[in-house]
């Protein structure tokens, strides 16, 4: 059931941005889509959580694409187990990195087209829903600090994508862009299908026009490889186009899209697909495995 928001408030209040230095690893998981006990076999499959759900990563770093909300039952419990590592990574000298993805943002705007009837009864009435989700809110709130994009160690994070056009604004000014829009200021479009939490061309267009904008894109944030969810990968496997300068991790964690569990790592350059049966080494762009 829903907690007090002070509760939450004190939790987020706890948390910092990520640390500045190059991380030991870096470990990026897709969509979770409300769906707590797959969230937590995951993180603790990727060697991030024991058995207790508590952070064990040390001073890895962990980047959520967004997208932790919706589809199953538990958009609550979720948005409190990221909070709460986010301030336990930092004491381990680690970090804890979620982003917003599309149905964050719905939520904050009122789409509620994806949230399930059980997710409801969880916060007791859609009234207490409705106000947990408020940008004023405890979650909305928590939502609203989320950004859109991140860059860790030349790796850009992005829910769908950032396009060359939105390449041009850097990280921060896409960053800050979003949040402008949310807030009803400045172009509205950042949060149309061609912005950052729902652009699905790297995943969709053929692959010689996918690598050719990546590139263009790569270029301007000065990056070398991007990592995006949003788009379901059929599989259940990693995509990895342009020779591993874009992966694609959203590949039906929850139980709603077949529950295929998976993360990325990367090491020193290196990344390598996480499954329960094993890890599987992804081609890496000749520029991260040079620095």
């Amino acid at each position: 059931m829903y907690v007090a928001a002070a509760s939450l408030m004190m939790l987020i209040g706890a948390c910092r941005a990520a640390p500045t230095q190059q991380p030991n690893r870096i470990v990026a998981i897709g969509d979770l889509h409300a769906d707590l006990p797959a969230a937590l076999s995951t993180l603790q499959m990727a060697g991030l959580v024991d058995a207790s759900g508590h952070w064990s990563g040390g001073t890895d770093t962990l980047v959520q694409t967004g997208d932790i909300t919706d589809r199953g039952p538990d958009s609550l419990e979720l948005i409190e187990l990221m909070t709460r590592l986010e301030g336990e990574a930092e004491a381990a000298g680690g970090a804890v990195i979620t982003l917003m993805g599309n149905h964050e943002m719905m939520n904050l705007v009122g789409d509620w087209r994806y949230v399930s009837p059980e997710d409801i009864t969880d916060f007791g009435s859609v009234e207490a829903r409705k106000a947990a989700f408020a940008p004023s809110g405890a979650l909305g709130s928590w939502l609203l600090s989320r950004d859109a994009v991140a860059m860790v160690d030349g790796v850009v994070f992005a829910h769908g994508g950032v396009s060359a056009r939105y390449a041009e604004l850097g990280v921060t000014g896409l960053a800050a862009q979003v949040h402008g829009a949310l807030a009803g200021q400045g172009a509205p479009e950042v949060l149309s299908e061609e912005g950052p939490m729902w652009y699905r061309g790297y995943l969709q267009a053929p692959e010689p026009i996918a690598c050719e904008e990546l590139s263009r894109a790569l270029t301007a944030l000065g990056a070398h490889r991007m990592i995006v969810g949003h788009t379901t990968q059929s599989s259940g496997q990693i995509a990895s186009r342009c020779g591993g300068a874009l992966l694609g991790i959203d590949t039906g964690i929850s139980s709603h899209y077949g529950g295929h569990h998976s993360a990325v790592q990367i090491r020193s350059g290196d990344a390598r697909a996480i499954y329960p049966h094993g890890q599987v080494d992804l081609p890496d762009p000749a520029a991260a495995t040079a620095r």
